[in-house]
C-alpha cells in the first residue's frame, strides 16, 4: 500500500467500488478530518446543501439487519428521489459489462437467481464495511443538490483513498430509506439520496479484485478550440 500522502492523481488510480471490508473501524478523528476537508468542495452558490451520517457500531448493525429484510421482502424500492432510470444503448452494455464482471470474479453464474440475489442484497448490509454514510439533502433541490451531492461525496471518497481506506458509493442505500429515515429521524422535507459503505478493504475478497473497464479520452472528452 503506497504511503500517506498520495497525490489526487494517485488516489483517484487506486479508487475501486469496494465490495468486501474487513470487521476493523476507522478511528474517529481520521473520519472527522476526511469529512473536515471534504467540506471544502465546491458548491452550487456556496449552498452546501448536504447533511452527511455515519452510522456505524450496534446501530450500523441494527440498521443492516432491517435493510436485508425491507430489500429482500420483494417490495418495490420506495426512493425518496428518482432512481428509476432504465439504462439503453452503450450505458446498458457498460451496466451489463460491470455485472459480469462481478459476477465473474466471485462466481456467480448468470442462470443462478438465488445467488444473484444473495449478491445483490449484500448491498443493504454494507458489504460487511463498519461504517455506512448516509448522504441526505432537502427534497426540493432536486437536480442542482444532487451535483453538489455527489462532489462532496467524491471529495470524501478520494480523501479516504488518500488514506488507504476504501469505499464504495451506493444508490442501492437509498432505495429503501425507511429504516435509515428512522434510525436518523429525518424530517419530510430532507431525503436520502444515496450512500457508501467505508472501511478497510479486504484483501482476500473475490470481490475486491473486480475490474470494470474505462472508456477512452475521445469517447468522453472533446476539445474545441
Amino acid at each position: 500500500m503506497p504511503e500517506f500522502p498520495l497525490t489526487v492523481s494517485q488516489a483517484m488510480q487506486m479508487r475501486r467500488s469496494t465490495r468486501a471490508f474487513l470487521p476493523t473501524p476507522i478511528p474517529r478523528p481520521v473520519l472527522e478530518e476526511v469529512f473536515t476537508t471534504a467540506l471544502r468542495v465546491p458548491s452550487n452558490c456556496n449552498t452546501q446543501p448536504w447533511r452527511a451520517y455515519v452510522v456505524s457500531g450496534e446501530q450500523k448493525d441494527a440498521l443492516k439487519q432491517a435493510l436485508i429484510e425491507e430489500a429482500g421482502s420483494g417490495r418495490p424500492p420506495n426512493s425518496d428521489f428518482a432512481w428509476d432510470v432504465k439504462f439503453v444503448g452503450e450505458h446498458r452494455e457498460r451496466q451489463f459489462g460491470a455485472a459480469a464482471a462481478l459476477y465473474g470474479t466471485t462466481g456467480v453464474e448468470r442462470h443462478d437467481r438465488a445467488a444473484r440475489q444473495r449478491s445483490l442484497l449484500r448491498n443493504w448490509g454494507f458489504f460487511d464495511a463498519p461504517h455506512a454514510v448516509f448522504f441526505t439533502m432537502e427534497r426540493y433541490l432536486g437536480m442542482v443538490g444532487a451535483v453538489d451531492l455527489g462532489i462532496f461525496a467524491q471529495g470524501v471518497s478520494l480523501l479516504l483513498a488518500e488514506r488507504g481506506i476504501a469505499s464504495c458509493f451506493q444508490g442501492a442505500l437509498g432505495m429503501y430509506p425507511g429504516p435509515a429515515r428512522r434510525l436518523l429521524a429525518l424530517p419530510e422535507e430532507v431525503g436520502i439520496l444515496f450512500g457508501m459503505s467505508i472501511g478497510y478493504a479486504d484483501p482476500e475478497a473475490p470481490a475486491n479484485r473486480t475490474c470494470t473497464e474505462r472508456v477512452g479520452l475521445d469517447a468522453a472528452v472533446c476539445f474545441v478550440g
